[in-house]
């Protein structure tokens, strides 16, 4: 009686392991992916007068996400994850003074649409969403590895590069170069006139950043569709209704700038509440 009694005892603690539905939250750090920065700035406008560059980053992509899962289908398991991974990296203006020849260099910091990123410096984000179906080994009480894979809906931001910037030359600016350019640059020898062409070209400097910060906000992201498999494991403990879980994820397909070397490979390390 005893033994049936342990057994019994046994059995609801091995099935209370594991919960019916999850959901948690969890570092994603992506490996690999590089983004390529430019050797020199390339003018934006036809007199060269203003130029861009941008930067690069190496290495591991930041980031976090969310999942939730549910175990209570026959034989499968399947779970939804949403995923965001940042790279940071300069971009810088340059406006050349036509008297001294003084270059000034003016740093862009922007705010990207459609991400959940204040305004700071560049930043190229990849998000994804990931359905995933999931083969568990139930054998173990309180840890459940499994493997699986799915669809990835891809979203990226672009890279701030001067195919980007070129367009946004339109008439004001045009009128700002239109001003310097009639300015008598030989004369111009007292402090005011000098401050005063000073002044103009900062406002062009001034001008473009607006223009690239107001463009970066409507740009939005670029959309596509690949799929991953994954490696994973979630462990629970009886009666606690918490859980935490670890994944590795390869990924393939999506459309990322030409800029961006991506690395196909992340991981999830998280922590969540189950039922």
């Amino acid at each position: 009686m005893n033994f049936k009694v342990f057994a019994a005892a046994a059995a609801l603690l091995a099935s209370q392991s594991f919960a019916i539905i999850g959901i948690g939250g969890h570092y994603t750090p992506g490996f690999g992916t590089e983004m390529k920065g430019m050797d020199k700035a390339e003018p934006i406008t036809k007199d060269g007068s203003v130029l861009l560059k941008h930067g690069d980053f190496k290495g591991t992509m930041q980031g976090f996400g969310f999942k939730l899962w549910v175990d209570i289908l026959p034989i499968i398991d399947v779970e939804a994850t949403i995923n965001f991974r940042m790279g940071s990296y300069d971009a810088n203006l340059y406006v050349t003074n036509p008297v001294s020849g003084e270059v000034t260099d003016i740093p862009l910091e922007i705010e990207l649409g459609g991400t959940p990123f204040g305004k700071a410096n560049p930043k190229f984000v990849s998000m994804n969403g990931d359905l995933s179906i999931t083969y568990p080994i139930t054998s173990l009480p309180i840890i459940r590895p499994y493997i699986g894979g799915g669809l990835t809906y891809y979203l990226n931001t672009f890279v701030l590069n001067p195919q980007f910037a070129e367009p946004l030359v339109d008439g004001t600016v045009s009128a700002i170069l239109e001003e310097i350019a009639t300015m008598d640059t030989k004369t111009v020898t007292d402090p005011a006139q000098q401050e005063a062409l000073k002044q103009k070209v900062s406002s062009l400097g001034e001008t473009m950043k607006q223009k690239v910060q107001d463009q970066a906000l409507k740009e939005g992201l670029k959309k596509s569709i690949g799929g991953h498999v994954l490696l994973g494991v979630r462990a629970k403990l009886p009666i606690i209704p918490i859980a935490v879980y670890a994944n590795g994820k390869m990924y393939f397909g999506g459309d990322y700038p030409d800029e961006i070397d991506a690395g196909m490979f992340a991981a999830e390390l998280g922590v969540g509440f189950a039922l």
